[in-house]
């Protein structure tokens, strides 16, 4: 293929905050692109930021993991805003209002939200003019992926939301007469999913837009893999490495890290990337294309994998029974350059990382990352302790969405524990920590600084996003309306400004 020439530009130094949509305060039980979307760019703007970075907006299913979508192309219709959709004339609050929502406005109650929410876009698709010319053209330009990802969402209805490999074989099989027979008979709920798609990038892009006209660039997390229960997996089999009844017999993990003494077993299906290299890893090209349309930055999830991917055993729990293969490395990093189209790509290469890894990172001219939290283990050598950093190219988070938070960290340590910390942040007490290393992280040499949201509210590990290995209790944190305080919000402008970001 050659050399690709790398056109993206270094990132302004400045900082960011790390918040999902899905944490936005809103009447409807979860974030959307509505006001509070838009007040928070507001915020960003006040605040003297220039990143606002979010979690994977894919659609979720069991485990509500962001990271684990039914499409790795769609939009999540939980994001969609129902005030705006009342705006439009399609729904009116008393029949939104009708619905219950949750109890408590700090955490997605997701349960209520699978009960109600699509109950509530049906109504709004029952009054949907289909003739749109918009719609015609969104449905026109996305149908690569639009078309698979409406019929599939369709007869996971119609099989009672069971996985695609529990459907009738001829639909499991993508036998050609199933396939069309079963788009006519589920021709309104096909349609009803496309709707909700196009509601999604419409109001996203309003977002993106006024987020750009704010000075605020937005950062989008690309997950590495796919869930098995997605779109991709049954459209495209042959990208994936299953046997001929579609199952699984090794799925991807990672190794014992910073996160998981035993690792992490995260159930994926691992791509068949011979195949992949076949095809010009025509997937990975166009979710990078439309990843470059939809972000000004592109943090690439996992970037480790593809140099070196962890494979283990269906079944098995401990991900220390795994082993090491070896991924298709500059070959795809060449298209994934090339599709990103001059936007800058964040390359997440925290964990095992291997010296391969790095070239590909220093070729490209990608932000690699550190995270302070990662730090403080006494030894003074930490590649995440700032003093030790020798490049700007680098994007420095406190925490990421799988960490404690500040707060969180250091709360249960002892005084022992701590004696490194607090040597190095000069400071002598507990509750001096969070922001010490706030100010450690806008002072150091990195172009750009993320916070969580979670530790500029110095809030504990009540407020933690996920915790690796865990179910039942991740994704579901809420930013509260009026959180931040006039003496927060001064603080933070203040270290903008004496540290130039």
């Amino acid at each position: 293929m050659g050399d690709i020439k790398v056109g993206a530009k270094p990132l302004t130094r400045g900082a960011g905050i790390l918040l999902s949509i899905s944490s936005l305060p809103s009447s409807y039980g979860i974030g959307t692109f509505g006001n509070a979307a838009f007040r928070f760019v507001d915020l960003l703007a006040d605040l003297k930021q220039k990143y606002w970075q979010i979690l994977p907006m894919g659609p979720t299913s069991i485990g509500d993991s962001p990271f684990q979508s039914l499409s790795a192309f769609a939009g999540n219709p939980y994001f969609i805003d129902l005030d705006d959709l009342i705006a439009e004339g399609l729904l009116q609050q008393e029949e939104v209002a009708a619905y219950n929502w949750g109890s408590n406005d700090a955490n997605v109650d997701y349960s209520i939200l699978y009960e109600n929410r699509f109950s509530v876009l049906k109504l709004a698709f029952e009054r949907f003019k289909r003739e749109d010319a918009a719609y015609k053209e969104f449905c026109e330009q996305e149908q690569d992926w639009l078309e698979d990802y409406s019929l599939f969402m369709a007869l996971k209805e119609f099989f009672g939301n069971k996985a695609w490999d529990q459907w009738d074989k001829a639909l499991k099989d993508r036998e050609e007469t199933a396939l069309q027979e079963y788009s006519e008979i589920l021709n309104e709920q096909r349609t009803f999913w496309k709707f909700c798609q196009y509601e999604f990038f419409k109001q996203w892009n309003a977002l993106k837009k006024y987020a750009n006209r704010k000075g605020v660039q937005m950062i989008g997390d690309m997950p590495f893999y796919t869930a098995y229960d997605s779109a991709d997996v049954w459209a495209h089999r042959e990208n994936f490495q299953l046997d001929k009844e579609g199952a699984m017999h090794r799925v991807a993990a990672a190794p014992p890290d910073a996160f998981s003494m035993k690792g992490q077993v995260w159930g994926n299906p691992l791509y068949d990337w011979n195949h992949m290299e076949q095809d010009k890893f025509s997937w990975w090209q166009k979710r990078m294309e439309q990843y470059a349309a939809m972000y000004d930055v592109i943090k690439l999830d996992h970037f480790n994998g593809i140099v070196k991917y962890y494979s283990m055993p269906v079944g098995k729990n401990d991900a220390r029974d795994g082993k090491w293969v070896k991924g298709p490395g500059k070959k795809l990093a060449d298209v994934l350059v090339k599709a990103a189209d001059n936007k800058q790509i964040i390359a997440e290469d925290i964990g095992a990382v291997i010296p391969a890894v790095k070239k590909l990172e220093q070729k490209y001219d990608w932000y690699g990352m550190k995270v302070m939290l990662f730090a403080f283990d006494g030894d003074a050598g930490n590649e995440h302790l700032p003093h030790n950093y020798t490049d700007t190219q680098l994007v420095v988070y406190a925490g990421t969405h799988d960490n404690d938070t500040i707060v969180g960290y250091y709360r249960d340590k002892t005084e022992y524990e701590l004696a490194y910390m607090y040597s190095y942040l000069d400071v002598n007490k507990k509750e001096d920590i969070a922001d010490a290393v706030i100010r450690e992280a806008y002072s150091c040499i990195a172009d750009v600084v993320i916070l969580q949201m979670q530790d500029i509210l110095e809030l504990g590990n009540e407020a933690r996003m996920n915790q690796p290995s865990t179910v039942g209790t991740n994704w579901k944190w809420r930013i509260l309306n009026n959180s931040l305080t006039e003496e927060r919000r001064n603080w933070i402008r203040t270290l903008t400004a004496l540290y130039k970001r």
